[in-house]
């Protein structure tokens, strides 16, 4: 037990350090880890609503933050390339991101082909509500497997404890991250408000 936490405060300080050294990207991440709260709270009597606030604010704006706003280049701070970060990144590194990202974007293709899609839902969707509420579902569904996925990978090409422990670190970002961050949206307010010019 004791070298399961050693693992997940390596995998969460490794995350950190690597992958958020941009405020922006921080005040993200606060905002993303606070939806993620309250849809963890939805998740058990609105699975749908849940899973469309988590894939819609939380992991876009998560996301965004990282493919928009943190440095690609060399990482003097660690001394490490953003090859070499990539190539060590345990869960999702910017290129699995992409793709999960992109199944995610294509995910409402087949239910606007077949509103049962394929047999998955017993009523199919006949009004726009309806629709929101399956692709909710579909979602859900995107989100669950990619972190199943990912899991289960680890444990062939790394070992069953570091899957065990990446999947713990998702599930529970949202609460660490909340903590971690909490303080870079006033930093971000500050820092934009003494960039501003002055009148005169």
């Amino acid at each position: 037990m004791g070298r399961f936490r050693e693992q997940l405060q390596e995998q969460r300080w490794d995350d950190h350090r690597y992958y958020h050294h941009n405020l922006i990207n921080r005040s993200l991440h606060f905002f993303s880890a606070c939806t993620f709260v309250v849809c963890y709270a939805l998740v058990w009597n609105y699975p749908g609503l849940a899973a469309l606030l988590a894939w819609g604010f939380a992991m876009t704006s998560r996301q965004a933050g990282h493919f928009f706003f943190e440095p690609k280049g060399y990482d003097h701070v660690n001394d490490a390339t953003h090859a070499y970060k990539e190539a060590v990144k345990v869960g999702y590194n910017l290129k699995r991101k992409y793709v999960m990202m992109g199944v995610w974007a294509a995910s409402p293709i087949p239910l606007l082909l077949d509103p049962s899609f394929f047999g998955l839902f017993a009523q199919p969707h006949t009004t726009a509500f309806g629709f929101l509420e399956n692709l909710g579902i579909v979602w859900l569904i995107v989100g669950v497997g990619a972190l199943v996925f990912r899991t289960v990978q680890l444990f062939f090409i790394r070992d069953v404890q570091t899957g065990l422990v990446w999947a713990t670190k998702i599930i529970t970002d949202p609460f660490h991250d909340m903590k971690l961050y909490a303080h870079a949206p006033v930093e971000l307010a500050k820092n934009a408000l003494a960039w501003r010019p002055s009148r005169g």
